[in-house]
């Protein structure tokens, strides 16, 4: 099948960029050094190229994520990097063989993985984002309790999420040295062997962690391509042009609200070279045919770039992935949910 043959819209990888991708973070985080974050695209079948290539601990955002990846296979080395009160699916998995780490950040969350079955945890420290994660002083204390209560306390963990989008290289460095200064100062009152955090914006920056949880670099999305890093748009969404309206100068296509992760703002038009998104409604793109652009016709072929790869990865149920403009392989999305 060709590409340009699918019925849209269609979730669509480009496999070359993918392949760089991957390659890219490979040579800079070999093997475990490397958690590459599930959230990010939501498929085992794309999980298990990273196995492959020698990346066997993944970074989960939710217990479906974790259930999932477990049942194929892929549970090695499983962290859920959110904080979790029903843990018992959790403990399933543990004793399903599974190897189950959790992010813990007060005494309630202790309790819940304990009760659930779970047996090992890193220490969520807050390093700036204000989200999960407990306050610095307070790491030692839990990590003292969660090994009075029988639990292996692995390490810590910080995320510098606040951080990894600024577009200015050396505000962000200096911002996430802070942020890591935190984490490091923690993990010496801690103990443990992890120190895990980081992601794609600080990809080839961070080196305080041990482990880099890292998961947009794959697929990237237009916010990350403010940064300049070497990795290529390989996840676009196939759309088809639906209307035209030459005297106002505009056209739609059918990629909508429905079909792409909003909330880093607009998409971006790859395909016709020179459009510019007006704006996006549930079903409907709507671009400009100006005079910076290709005319577009009812029936034109379409490719757009989300702005955030995750949400638009989860409102899909399969990933086309293509290579010189055919069909070479379906990903099912097969870890949506919670």
């Amino acid at each position: 099948m060709l590409a340009a043959d699918l019925p849209t819209p269609a979730l669509v990888v480009d496999l070359d960029a993918f392949d760089h991708n991957r390659a890219v973070m490979s040579d800079a985080w070999p093997g475990v050094r490397l958690r590459p974050h599930v959230k990010a695209f939501k498929s085992t079948s794309l999980a298990r190229r990273l196995a492959d290539a020698g990346h066997v601990a993944f970074c989960c955002a939710t217990i479906r994520e974790m259930e999932g990846m477990a049942k194929a296979g892929l549970g090695h080395d499983l962290l859920l990097a959110n904080e979790v009160l029903d843990t018992k699916r959790l403990g399933a998995l543990v004793e399903s063989g599974a190897r189950i780490t959790v992010a813990v950040d007060s005494d309630e969350t202790i309790t819940a993985v304990v009760a659930g079955g779970v047996r090992e945890v890193l220490i969520d420290v807050c390093v700036g984002l204000p989200r999960c994660g407990c306050p610095p002083e307070e790491a030692g204390r839990l990590g003292d309790e969660a090994r009075a209560a029988g639990l292996e306390v692995r390490g810590v963990m910080g995320y510098e999420g606040h951080v990894v989008g600024l577009e200015d290289r050396a505000d962000r460095e200096a911002k996430m040295a802070i942020s890591m200064e935190i984490l490091t100062a923690a993990h010496e009152i801690v103990g443990g062997e992890i120190v895990s955090g980081g992601g794609t914006g600080t990809w080839d920056s961070n080196r305080w962690v041990t482990e880099l949880q890292a998961g947009s670099y794959l697929l990237m999305d237009t916010a990350y391509a403010k940064l300049g890093m070497p990795f290529r748009p390989a996840l676009s969404v196939s759309g088809t042009v639906v209307s035209v309206n030459r005297p106002g100068g505009w056209a739609v296509a059918d990629v909508g609200l429905k079909a792409l992760g909003m909330d880093h703002g607009n998409p971006s038009v790859a395909e016709p070279a020179g459009a510019k998104v007006w704006f996006c409604s549930d079903e409907h793109l709507t671009f400009s045919v100006g005079p910076d652009a290709k005319a577009a016709q009812v029936g034109d072929r379409v490719r757009v770039l989300p702005a955030h790869v995750d949400p638009t990865v989860a409102y899909h149920e399969r990933i086309t992935v293509v290579q010189a403009g055919e069909v070479v392989d379906i990903w099912p999305v097969d870890l949506r949910n919670w």
